[in-house]
């Protein structure tokens, strides 16, 4: 089964934001984005999330996620 990771961390620096400051403005519940953030490689993730995350920081989907094990 493949593996994702979210590179929320590192978008978030690139703005100067903290996770909480990434929740509020994405609308992703805190403790689900901080799940996101912290893991190395997620089986399944919520799309919606990921949308509002690539919206919030003005990326492309593809550019969030990043593929850890096929």
């Amino acid at each position: 089964m493949g593996m994702i990771r979210l590179k929320i961390r590192e978008f978030a620096a690139d703005k100067g934001w903290s996770l909480k400051e990434v929740s509020d403005r994405s609308g992703v519940v805190y403790s689900t984005l901080r799940t996101y953030a912290r893991s190395p490689g997620l089986a399944t993730v919520d799309f919606t999330a990921i949308q509002k995350l690539a919206r919030t920081f003005d990326v492309m989907i593809e550019e969030l996620v990043e593929v850890v094990q096929e």
